[in-house]
This record gives C-alpha cells, sequence and structure tokens, in this order.
C-alpha cells in the first residue's frame, strides 16, 4: 500500500480528528463550522469517525450543508452510544476500531485533530507515530484552537529535551511531522500547500501489517 497522492482535478478528501462533545467554550463548535464549509469551498470532503453527536457531528453537517462528500466510517459497537450520523454521504460500519481507523487512513490525504478527548489524542499520536516511522507523509495538522492543544505541545517539548523525541527538520525528503496552526482559518490553505509540495512516498507495508 502506498499513500495517495492528490492531483489536478482529483477529488481530495481530510480526516477529521475532534470530539464527540461540544466542549466548554463556544469557541469549538464555531470553529468545526467553519472548517466543513472551508473544506468544501476548496474542494475537499471529509472523511471521520461517523459520530453525530459534538464537535463530529458539527463538523459533518457543515461539510453536508455546504455541498461537499461525507463519509462516516464507525466500528459496529459505537453506532448507538456516539449516535451514528444517518444524513452522510457514506456510511461504513466496521467489526472493530483498528479497521476503522485503517479505513479512515486510506480515505484521507490529510488530518487534522480539532479539540478533542482520549480518542482524538491517540488518533493524532497514532498518525504522528507512523509518519516518524515514516510510513506516510499525508499532512498532520494540529488545529490548537484557543490554544487547547498548548499542553500537548509543551509535552513534545519537554520530549524533545529530554532526548526520546527527535524531530526532524524539514527538507525534501523529510517532511515536517505535523504542523499548527491557532486559527480555523488557516487550516485548509496550509494543506492545500503541503499537497502541493508533496513527493510520492514509499510503501507502507508496516502499517497494513498491524491490521
Amino acid at each position: 500500500m502506498t499513500a495517495s497522492i492528490s492531483v489536478p482535478g482529483q477529488k481530495r478528501a481530510i480526516c477529521v480528528y475532534c470530539g464527540s462533545s461540544m466542549g466548554s467554550d463556544p469557541i469549538y463548535e464555531a470553529s468545526a463550522g467553519r472548517l466543513g464549509s472551508a473544506m468544501v469551498a476548496a474542494g475537499f470532503d471529509l472523511v471521520y469517525g461517523g459520530g453525530g453527536t459534538g464537535m463530529m457531528g458539527e463538523v459533518a453537517r457543515s461539510v453536508l450543508a455546504a455541498g461537499g462528500q461525507v463519509t462516516g466510517i464507525i466500528p459496529d459497537f459505537l453506532k448507538a452510544r456516539e449516535a451514528h450520523l444517518k444524513t452522510v454521504s457514506e456510511l461504513i460500519v466496521t467489526d472493530d476500531m483498528h479497521q476503522r481507523k485503517m479505513l479512515m487512513f486510506q480515505r484521507a490525504d490529510a488530518f487534522v485533530a480539532m479539540p478533542g478527548g482520549i480518542g482524538t489524542l491517540e488518533e493524532l499520536i497514532e498518525q504522528m507515530t507512523w509518519a516518524q516511522l515514516g510510513r506516510h507523509t499525508k499532512p498532520i495538522i494540529i488545529a490548537d484552537i484557543a490554544g487547547f492543544w498548548s499542553p500537548l505541545l509543551s509535552l513534545l517539548d519537554h520530549m524533545q529535551d529530554a532526548a526520546f523525541l527527535r524531530l526532524p527538520k524539514p527538507d525534501a525528503d523529510r517532511p515536517a511531522l505535523f504542523h499548527v496552526v491557532s486559527e480555523v482559518a488557516e487550516i485548509v490553505p496550509r494543506i492545500e500547500g503541503l499537497l502541493a509540495a508533496a513527493r510520492q512516498p514509499g510503501p507502507e507495508d508496516e502499517i497494513t501489517g498491524r491490521f
């Protein structure tokens, strides 16, 4: 398996990781809605976890309202708990979380981590791990809305200072492991720029082998 690379005229998709609740700050909900609209305006479809509640539901409904396509991918045991969104363009029900995450990876050209909980954090860190191991070069965007991800970014700095994490210096052959933006308006343009500069990556057999 190799990562998909967008070409002119080819439909592209962004995988958005975010919370199944709205959180405590109204800016989170507003940001999810603005992201969905911006994605469609730039020609991106949405791949996400399939839920209909919280920020997950908000970003999906905003994409649909703007005329975009939404692929929801959810394991069977979560359909009731996360109240899966029945109006998505395509709903894929998987046997387990591993299948869900692999399909989300395969169908996305880039990843965005909006505010969320443990599940959002786990999905973000897994994509960062795969990228660090050289298994993909798809853009990973940390949307630090209202400073939400600041504690994580401080932890990553601490890991690097303690010599447990060695973030690559971006160059033609080794892109940055992740990119941080603080405003919703920055997300889609950053992804567009990164995809335009992307090169064909190597095989990702190690990811496939885990599932």
